[in-house]
């Protein structure tokens, strides 16, 4: 597996909690989003590996913290979703409380993708997650997933409403990237951006 833009792409490790992640002295770039939003099927795309990833058509797959290096110089973070329907209130507080030791304690961080179906307007979930994260000052970006699934018109009204939603929250947007797993648009540019993000300072 190779091509101009992902020259390796391998599977870690999980982690339970944060305690025992392993420090692999690299850029970390971590994805979150509702439990149904694609996320592992992003992941699969950037890295043009179908299974490294694991999906499944029942969303929450992901209880722990998953960790892939890409090109030998940043390592991918899959986080477990929020907003699960089907998890009982102790399983989501558990979730949480793995999410937010990570947000909050990992020094590698240097930018946690939030996946935003973009089928759909604005999100209150999403929302007060953003927020959260504005609070915290985690570094952000946006990837708008399922665009192959949007028409143009409904790609701008959706992209609009979004982003007025989001600076209500912030003075100004942080970095947004439209994409599909199915059609692989967006794919360089996310990846150009891990790639310069990562660049030695």
């Amino acid at each position: 597996m190779s091509d101009k833009l992902v020259k390796s792409a391998v599977f870690l490790a999980s982690f339970p909690n944060v305690s025992v992640m392993h420090d692999y002295n690299l850029p970390e770039f971590a994805f979150i989003g509702r439990s149904n939003v694609g996320k592992s099927s992003l992941i699969n795309m950037l890295c043009n590996r179908n299974q490294l990833a694991l999906t499944s058509s029942k969303p929450g797959k992901t209880k722990q913290i998953v960790c892939f290096k890409l090109n030998q110089h940043s390592i991918l973070v899959d986080l477990p979703g929020y907003g699960y329907a089907k998890l009982s209130k102790t399983q989501i507080n558990q979730l949480e409380h793995l999410n937010n030791q990570y947000l909050l304690k990992r020094q590698s961080l240097y930018c946690l993708f939030i996946l935003i179906d973009f089928r759909l307007p604005p999100q209150a979930i999403d929302l007060e997650f953003i927020r959260y994260c504005g609070e915290k000052q985690i570094p952000i970006a946006f990837i708008m997933t399922k665009c192959d699934k949007v028409t143009p018109p409904l790609r701008a009204e959706r992209l609009s409403l979004f982003t007025d939603a989001v600076l209500r929250i912030f003075d100004t947007l942080p970095p947004l990237f439209i994409s599909s797993s199915t059609t692989k648009e967006g794919r360089t540019d996310i990846l150009s951006y891990i790639h310069d993000l990562s660049k030695p300072h």
